[in-house]
């Protein structure tokens, strides 16, 4: 829906919306069963919410696209992730309430083995946040400026961390050295346009002084993505008029709420802890976006088993916010990872909205086969936004 007619429509009520983000939720039938991790868990709150709720294939971006997790979240919170574009750089260095200057460039970086040339890990093992810390601060130590380039390191979470290269020089435009996938030699950092062959010669001799640096360590290489300065987003209050809380465990999805505008609630790493967050602040918000990361992380290390466990975690939680009975409930994914690609695709996501006003779709059950039979259909991501405010009776009826 463009702005515009959602600024002529739109108002403020009582109602309240809870979004539940499984991150990369749908995923490919296994050879042995047929059936995908979605179908394989148990699911009984779900499955028994989607008898009475509207259901669908939500496209993040377009169709055959496979999306990143920030273009996939934009199209969540209903932002057109083809004209906000924000790179990963600024939603880790945001993730962690690192501020962002005008003269900053951030890039997201992945402590990773380097081998023969190769890059055997490209996350060094998952690397504890404890052990992630250790190597920032010794290269924090050992690299500090770069051709009058200050350069700033700090921890993310886990393999994670993200480097920030502040200088007047440091323009956008810079393609990344991960080659995404293992065996495979890291890619060169290219300049993108001409304005940042500069800041393409500062990632190269950083890089090389990483390496110099960690070359006795198992996490001996770095590999940069999503190079890119601080945008600037209306935030949700201007946006759609709501009070909106982000519960997140993960640092680069905190940091997309907060430039979303959202409150983003302190909680602890465990779905538990994210439910409970949510009990203890759910009189003060209109929206919550709950993020949910395993359900990514076990669909890239190829783990099924581990993946639908968490599902059936979700599915828990689920049946808990339900009782809370907010007004709006919706289930579904920033993009999917199954297991048996080991990564991110192009596959459309489940998507569930409850209320009191959906026309129930009397499914089956919850899942990416049954979602296809649902009342949206496939439809954008970006169009999620507009369908929670509709069903919270917070859209005005357009013309005469």
């Amino acid at each position: 829906m463009e702005d515009a007619l959602l600024k002529e429509i739109i108002s403020k009520n009582g109602t309240k919306i809870v979004l539940v983000v499984a991150d990369g939720l749908g995923g490919l039938p296994s050879a042995e069963t047929g059936l995908t991790e979605l179908e394989t868990a148990c699911t009984p709150n779900l499955d028994r919410l989607a008898k009475r709720g509207s259901a669908g294939l939500s496209v993040p971006v377009g169709y055959g696209v496979t999306p990143g997790s920030g273009p996939s979240h934009l199209a969540l919170f209903g932002y057109d992730p083809t004209q906000n574009r924000i790179g990963r750089g600024v939603l880790e260095a945001s993730g962690i309430d690192f501020d962002l200057q005008p003269e900053d460039l951030a890039a997201r970086g992945n402590f990773a083995t380097l081998k023969d040339g190769l890059i055997v890990d490209r996350r060094a093992g998952r690397i504890s946040t404890e052990e992630n810390q250790r190597l920032c601060a010794i290269l924090s130590k050992e690299i500090k400026e770069i051709d009058g380039v200050k350069i700033i390191i700090r921890t993310v979470k886990e393999h994670r961390f993200v480097v920030i290269f502040r200088g007047k020089e440091m323009v956008e435009g810079l393609s990344e050295n991960d080659p995404e996938k293992e065996g495979l030699a890291p890619l060169r950092i290219e300049s993108l346009r001409n304005e940042s062959r500069f800041a393409a010669d500062i990632a190269h001799k950083f890089i090389y002084g990483v390496t110099e640096v960690l070359k006795a360590e198992k996490a001996n290489y770095p590999l940069l993505r999503g190079f890119a300065k601080k945008p600037s987003l209306p935030s949700f209050d201007q946006k759609y008029f709501l009070r909106a809380a982000a519960i997140a465990s993960y640092p680069m999805y905190r940091g997309l709420a907060r430039l979303a505008g959202m409150e983003v609630l302190l909680t602890g790493e465990k779905i538990s802890d994210e439910l409970e967050t949510l009990k203890k602040n759910f009189q003060d918000f209109d929206f919550f976006y709950i993020h949910i990361k395993k359900t990514d992380s076990y669909g890239e290390d190829g783990n099924f088993a581990a993946k639908v466990k968490v599902i059936e975690e979700v599915d828990s939680a689920v049946g808990e916010i339900e009782k809370m009975q907010p007004d709006v409930i919706a289930v579904t994914a920033d993009h999917s990872t199954p297991a048996l690609l080991r990564g991110h695709s192009w596959h459309p996501n489940p998507f569930l909205l409850i209320s009191r006003y959906a026309m129930p779709d009397n499914l089956s059950g919850f899942s990416e086969r049954e979602c296809r039979k649902g009342s949206f259909g496939a439809f954008p991501a970006t169009e999620i936004m507009p369908l929670l405010l509709a069903h919270s009776l917070r859209l005005r009826k357009f013309g005469a």
